[in-house]
């Protein structure tokens, strides 16, 4: 475990770094139903700008199928245009008292289009690990005991690379997913 400051700071960026890319991998479409694809959908109620989880109960019928209940029913037609607006390629069905997202099936083309997408957030989240260790490498020249610098940046690549294959095998993951029909 590591008892540089420096070094735990990057363990902790590296962290959210890892993490937002799982959150992003998470809200996109792999032919299931998943309540991450609707909860972070901006909503429009009560005269300001809410995350459709703040404002709804959401539940997965069957995997093709998500269920939005609104806890005031009052902005079901808001939630239904904010799905609508969203960009879900779904059918959104109100029925006066629960809103139904029907996802559509998978097109291979769909599964190709995807992939690229977690590739290029893949590739985001390289650049954004590359950026953290390059402030630590700066941080880490400072260090007058050339021996004590020579490990910590053997230390610090060594952490590097462990969260490159974190992110390759999230990455891979999420392909298989995709691809799975």
């Amino acid at each position: 475990m590591p008892t540089d400051s420096r070094i735990i700071q990057f363990h902790q960026s590296a962290e959210k770094i890892l993490s937002h890319l799982l959150a992003e991998f998470s809200k996109l479409q792999t032919g299931r139903a998943s309540a991450a694809l609707v909860e972070s959908i901006s909503v429009e109620a009560y005269g300001q700008r809410q995350p459709l989880k703040a404002v709804a109960g959401i539940s997965i019928q069957d995997n093709k199928t998500i269920v939005v209940q609104a806890w005031d029913r009052s902005i079901l037609t808001d939630i239904e245009r904010a799905l609508q607006s969203g960009d879900l390629g779904a059918s959104v069905q109100n029925d006066g008292t629960v809103i139904r997202v029907i996802l559509p099936p998978m097109t291979q083309d769909r599964r190709v289009q995807l992939s690229k997408v977690v590739s290029k957030l893949s590739e985001e989240a390289r650049i954004a690990l590359r950026q953290q260790r390059q402030g630590c490498h700066d941080l880490l020249k400072q260090e007058k005991d050339e021996d004590v610098r020579e490990t910590l940046t053997k230390e610090l690549q060594k952490a590097v690379d462990d969260v490159n294959v974190k992110i390759d095998a999230a990455k891979k993951s999420k392909e298989e997913e995709l691809m799975k029909v």
